[in-house]
């Protein structure tokens, strides 16, 4: 038998794919021979048979390979369990890296080939701008006040660990050089053995964490994207952009465009539910960030001293590029003749004693001298500036365009924390802390028995008050420590690394005025809120999650930016107001269908409030990887937006394993950056290019989402003992257990279903295939609608569909989820539910709204079957389907052997490994 592990594709397929093919037999096999070679035949065998028989049964349905491979799953031995899981879900890792590897080939052959740019590039978008009109002026106008930001946060759905992530980039690297370079007999044998050590080397890599992440593992793996991707991309893709403008203006060099992107962070500031994050941890948080930032430019610094040897015998420089070199510290003989390298000498020298004065550390190689401290990074990128200039007007532009551009860029991007830090908070605990600090300093205020507009009034009076609340002589709780302590903490971290590094505090839960005077009181005590000069250093950003809050947040912001002392604050902050929504616990809340509306006619609603007010609006999109929390494209995301929603400005977060999707590659890194860039670029200033749903558009999505809401209540919220069918026909319990983040799955130490995150909610639906908060409530409601509107219901909604992004968008994510689903893998899990009445009584309700939605869909869509639209999904999902069966089935079998109480590790280990392994066949799966 051939050694290999690869799925059976149909070689009918367009030869564009060919290559992708290539790569998955060659992974595949190089995996079945690390497999034989490291544990013999009889296991080789085994996998092999497996694999057959899945192939068969989801390409055939037949029914006899079903048996077979059940019977063989249900009488492995828990080692054979243990290497089976791990063959299936490393080659699903592998899979992946074939398909990432595969895009970035298609999309070089498209460049090479000179084709019209693809939808969602840069070069695409600034094209349709210029065709309607749009001049280079109106263009930079735009980025003059552009905000696009994607914000990193740390969720426990990124099962895989850094080391499985960094073998992987070996991996993808191998792959890339066999399509970047005509390879030699000898070149095609290295890198074929380089493959088998880097699978060799990801095979015998222990896939789980052995002990609990904790906060800073947390940000030390966030800070890896900046090395694989951020730190060199987003330069790059900076340069990208001015140089596509600067070609319609015929001046390559024409363009410098503003910092409108930059990344951002909550792992190390979120503290809504997480007892971990502490003013220590943002503290070293801010630390190990810097560091990061420091090492980059001063290994860029360092080479670019060595790649300036001009020598004045040759060149002219500029008086103030002179004056730089006289300064540095750098008096080697060698190089008094070169005064490029005297002056970036210079400035490293000045960057090192910055690095030792902030972090006390020294760079790896040592400055030639000592020198004065930066004061701020806007020192550092002056000092780059005059050499970017002296060179410029002395006929050296061309050596501008390189390694001084890219550091240029990053300097003003990253500055010298790196990512902005958003802290966020729960709105009970800051109402909890300044009722005790309104208590200790006026006793009998009892803040907590006011009503809202008497809580208002106090809180604005207190906010205009020059007198602090805190007092050092008085005891608090240990929470109103810990807040204060990290207020505090914040305010340092500005006056250390620059206002930028905490420029954002989110209040979740927010439901009213009081929840963000409360948080102003707050800042006001840390030095953060000025009152004198009624200025803030940070935005007070309020955050509206379940269903009821979306429905509040428009006239709970006209409410607050009437009131006058908010709105002279709001004036500090250049009349822009930030205002972020919860796509997860409003789908927790309320299903999909209600939650995208409910968030839809929440953007509509803050739109025409803030016009009123006159002050700009910034939406910050708290966007899960799953579409059971918000997830789906982000290009179609954005443009699907109301009309006057983006505005330019926008913020999105990026969760779990989709920033290993979406940035550990650099090349799918940038193009993912780029994409969200055209994207605010078209919904700002092509909106006018689809127009207005119609009022009947409006009032259909309307009924849709009352009859899709009054479903998902009823079936999670009101059925009797559907708490107790979750727990048991889910793998929650064991995700609670499983070593994948620092956050407990549960905001309170019970089993209720609205105490639970969002995130294993979600997390828990996909591993059991069921994925229930992406659809549930959809079938229903086109039932329903199409009962009452029996005529012209249907094509009332197939022209809903055609002609209104917004409609077609939450569809098309729709699909994608029930094409993951499998109703026959759900039922296996719905076995494991004890009672049977209640089992009987949940299950084939839960699979009759499966198969509505389904056909609801298809319906509407008019097509025959799901994603017959998107052959790339439809090939990408049967290919790794054949391999996650058989981890799903094994799942099953373990969590009855676990539950049933067999005391063996390795029962408890699989199915943490089939977990991860799940996970990675499905990608964006909680």
């Amino acid at each position: 038998m051939n050694a290999h592990l690869h799925p059976k594709i149909d070689l009918t397929e367009d030869d564009k794919d060919q290559s992708l093919r290539d790569d998955i037999r060659r992974l595949g096999r190089i995996l079945g021979d690390t497999v034989r070679n490291q544990h013999g035949d009889q296991i080789f065998d085994l996998i092999e048979t497996v694999r057959q028989n899945s192939i068969r049964f989801r390409r055939d349905a037949d029914e006899a390979a079903r048996e077979a491979l059940e019977s063989t799953l249900d009488t492995l031995t828990n080692d054979q369990t243990t290497q089976v899981i791990r063959a299936f879900s490393y080659f699903s890792h592998l899979v992946n890296l074939a398909e990432d590897q595969h895009h970035i080939r298609r999309t070089r052959k498209h460049l090479i080939a000179g084709s019209a740019p693809r939808a969602g590039s840069l070069a695409h978008t600034i094209e349709s701008l210029y065709n309607t009109g749009h001049s280079t002026q109106q263009l930079l106008d735009f980025f003059q006040t552009a905000e696009v930001s994607p914000v990193l946060t740390a969720h426990p759905t990124e099962v895989q660990r850094k080391s499985i992530l960094n073998c992987q980039m070996v991996i993808t690297r191998l792959l890339d050089e066999r399509d970047r370079m005509q390879l030699t007999p000898e070149e095609s044998a290295a890198n074929e053995e380089a493959l088998n050590r880097a699978v060799l080397t990801l095979w015998q890599t222990r896939m789980l964490r052995t002990s609990k992440l904790s906060v800073l593992d947390e940000v030390e793996n966030g800070l890896s994207f900046y090395d694989y991707t951020f730190l060199r991309e987003l330069p790059s893709l900076y340069a990208g952009l001015e140089d596509l403008l600067s070609s319609k203006e015929g001046n390559m060099q024409a363009i410098d465009l503003p910092s409108f992107m930059k990344m951002g962070s909550w792992i190390g500031g979120d503290r809504d539910g997480n007892p971990f994050v502490t003013a220590s941890v943002l503290e070293k948080t801010l630390a190990m960030q810097s560091n990061r930032a420091f090492t980059f430019y001063l290994g860029e610094l360092h080479t670019l001293g060595s790649q300036l040897s001009m020598a004045t015998l040759l060149v002219n420089v500029s008086p103030d590029l002179l004056a730089l070199a006289q300064r540095s510290p750098d008096h080697s003989p060698h190089r008094s003749d070169e005064p490029y390298r005297l002056a970036v000498s210079g400035i490293y020298a000045r960057l090192a004693k910055t690095y030792k004065q902030l972090l006390d550390a020294e760079p790896a190689i040592l400055a030639s001298g000592d020198a004065e401290a930066y004061t701020s990074a806007e020192e550092l990128v002056a000092d780059l500036d005059v050499v970017h200039q002296s060179l410029f007007d002395n006929g050296s532009a061309a050596l501008t365009r390189g390694r001084l551009r890219h550091l240029r860029r990053a300097v003003r991007v990253f500055g010298f924390y790196l990512a902005p830090i958003d802290l966020r908070q729960n709105s009970d605990v800051h109402e909890r802390v300044v009722a005790e600090l309104l208590e200790a300093a006026n006793p009998g205020t009892n803040y907590l028995q006011l009503n809202e507009e008497q809580r208002v009034v106090l809180l604005a009076e207190e906010i205009a008050s020059t007198r602090p609340l805190a007092s050092p002589y008085l005891e608090y709780s240990e929470e109103t420590q810990s807040e204060l302590a990290i207020y505090r903490g914040a305010r340092t971290a500005q006056l250390s690394y620059g206002k930028g590094a905490v420029p954002n505090c989110i209040i979740s839960k927010t439901d009213g005025v009081s929840d963000m005077l409360e948080l102003a009181v707050l800042l006001k005590e840390a030095g953060l809120l000025h009152p004198l000069e009624g200025s803030l250093d940070v935005n007070i950003i309020p955050l509206f999650e379940t269903i009821g809050d979306l429905q509040n947040s428009a006239p709970a912001m006209d409410r607050l930016l009437a009131l006058p002392a908010y709105a002279r604050l709001l004036a500090s902050r250049g009349n822009a107001q930030e205002v972020m929504l919860g796509y997860s616990d409003s789908n927790k809340d309320g299903g999909f269908l209600t939650s995208g509306w409910e968030l839809y006619k929440a953007e509509l609603d803050l739109v025409t409030i803030f016009a009123k007010h006159q002050v700009r609006l910034r939406l910050f999109h708290g966007r899960g990887g799953s579409v059971g929390r918000g997830g789906g494209p982000s290009y179609q995301a954005i443009l699907a937006q109301p009309a006057g929603a983006v505005q330019g400005q926008i913020r999105l977060t990026e969760q779990g394993e989709v920033i290993t999707a979406k940035y550990g590659n650099p090349e799918v890194g940038r193009r993912n950056l780029e994409v969200l860039a055209a994207a605010t670029l078209e919904a700002s200033l092509l909106s006018h290019s689809e127009p207005e749903p119609p009022a009947e558009f409006l009032k259909v999505m309307e009924e849709l989402s009352d009859h899709a809401f009054r479903a998902y209540r009823n079936m999670v919220y009101e059925t009797e003992g559907f708490e107790q069918y979750f727990w048991e026909s889910t793998v929650i319990s064991e995700i609670a257990g499983l070593n994948i983040g620092s956050r407990p799955a549960s905001r309170k130490k019970s089993t209720a279903i609205e105490d639970l995150r969002a995130i294993p909610w979600v997390f828990s639906w996909s591993q059991c295939r069921l994925m229930l908060p992406g659809w549930f409530g959809f079938g229903s409601a086109v039932q329903s609608y199409l009962k009452a509107h029996p005529e012209n219901g249907l094509q009332t909604l197939q022209a809903m569909f055609k002609t209104w992004s917004f409609f077609s968008t939450v569809l098309s994510n729709m699909e994608m989820v029930l094409a993951k689903s499998d109703i026959g893998i759900a039922s296996r899990y719905a076995q494991l539910v004890k009672d049977e009445a209640l089992r009987d009584r949940i299950f084939p309700r839960l699979k009759a709204e499966h198969e509505a939605a389904i056909a609801a869909l298809t319906a509407i869509s008019g097509q025959s079957e799901l994603l017959s639209a998107n052959p790339l999904l439809k090939r990408s999902i049967s290919n790794r389907f054949p391999y996650l069966s058989p981890l799903n089935h094994v799942q099953v079998e373990l969590l009855e052997r676990y539950r049933n109480g067999d005391p063996d590790e390795r029962v408890r280990r699989g199915i943490h490994l089939s977990i991860n392994g799940i996970a990675a066949g499905l990608r964006n799966s909680g």
